[in-house]
């Protein structure tokens, strides 16, 4: 059996989940059938960059059997927090996950939880109406400490196997989320300075061939000098590093970008497709979005609000 490949999605904001006319609504869905139609997988294990483990050096797995929605959010019409993810865990998966991390010597606490935004809010776009999968969800933490690059690499690493087993591992942070600038971003009427260069520098480092090199690269993104411009906190991109360390000796290519603001969405792709075609290539708006001017309403998809780490 071909191992599943490895994803990571830029989940957005809680109002993603309604703004179907931005370009990212469209290519989450086109993710969500390409899992559903290609991959499908037996289940899916998926970290969150909403999900940090309270103790140092250990990860938490959620063990439940249902796994209600996490309103991790504030400030949004009421609407929101009725949303509903027909969804399913198992303690099964989880077992496998927790074997698997602690054949790694990595420590691990078994909790109960539900999803949080980070997971279901990209899920109701890609697995929405006509597209449910009905496969178990079982999320992993993040380590407590957003600086440590090398370990979120190894953590990617320790759950690689579980892709022998149709089990598919899905990444949700943000190729860059930095809503601090959203305002200076409208007011200077274009891509913010480091929005640009930190999204091609992640593309980079993220396609480099694997082993070492493509290890070392991803690490030192947190050194750059924009790092902590595009990602004020390393949580959203941290993500990215464990979707690395999973797919192994796999390639990785970027599916798609949008650099937006002081914001990207981009979505990457590790591992091959049994049936992908032939010459497909990505598409970036670089070209466009270094001319455009901003409307001040260019924005509105982005709301203001507390990011619950």
């Amino acid at each position: 059996m071909t191992r599943t490949p490895v994803y990571f999605v830029s989940h957005g904001s809680p109002s993603t989940m309604y703004d179907t006319t931005h370009p990212a609504y469209s290519k989450m869905q086109d993710l969500g059938r390409e899992i559903t139609t290609s991959v499908k997988p037996a289940a899916v294990v998926v970290f969150s960059a909403h999900w940090q483990a309270e103790n140092s050096n250990t990860i938490e797995v959620n063990v439940s059997e249902s796994e209600p929605l996490l309103y991790d959010f504030y400030g949004f019409p009421k609407h929101y927090y009725m949303e509903k993810l027909q969804n399913r865990g198992s303690r099964e998966v989880a077992q496998e996950v927790l074997a698997a991390l602690s054949g790694a010597g990595i420590k691990t606490v078994e909790v109960e939880r539900g999803l949080d935004h980070g997971v279901f809010v990209p899920f109701k776009v890609m697995f929405g109406e006509g597209n449910h999968i009905d496969v178990p969800i079982v999320q992993v933490s993040l380590f407590e400490d957003d600086t440590n690059a090398e370990a979120h690499i190894k953590l990617g690493r320790a759950v690689e196997k579980l892709r022998e087993e149709n089990i598919l591992i899905i990444v949700s942070g943000m190729a860059l989320p930095n809503l601090r600038d959203m305002q200076a971003a409208r007011a200077y009427g274009r891509l913010m300075p480091y929005a640009v260069p930190f999204d091609n520098a992640l593309k980079e480092a993220a396609e480099q061939p694997a082993g070492s090199q493509r290890d070392e690269a991803m690490i030192d993104l947190l050194r750059r000098p924009d790092a902590r411009k595009a990602h004020p906190t390393f949580e959203h991109l941290l993500p990215a590093h464990v979707g690395v360390g999973a797919a192994g000796g796999d390639p990785g290519k970027q599916i798609w970008t949008f650099p937006e603001t002081s914001m990207s969405w981009a979505q990457y792709r590790w591992g091959r497709l049994a049936t992908a075609s032939a010459g497909a290539s990505c598409c970036t708006f670089e070209d466009e979005y270094m001319s455009r001017e901003f409307a001040p309403d260019d924005c509105r998809h982005f709301i203001f609000y507390l990011f619950i780490r």
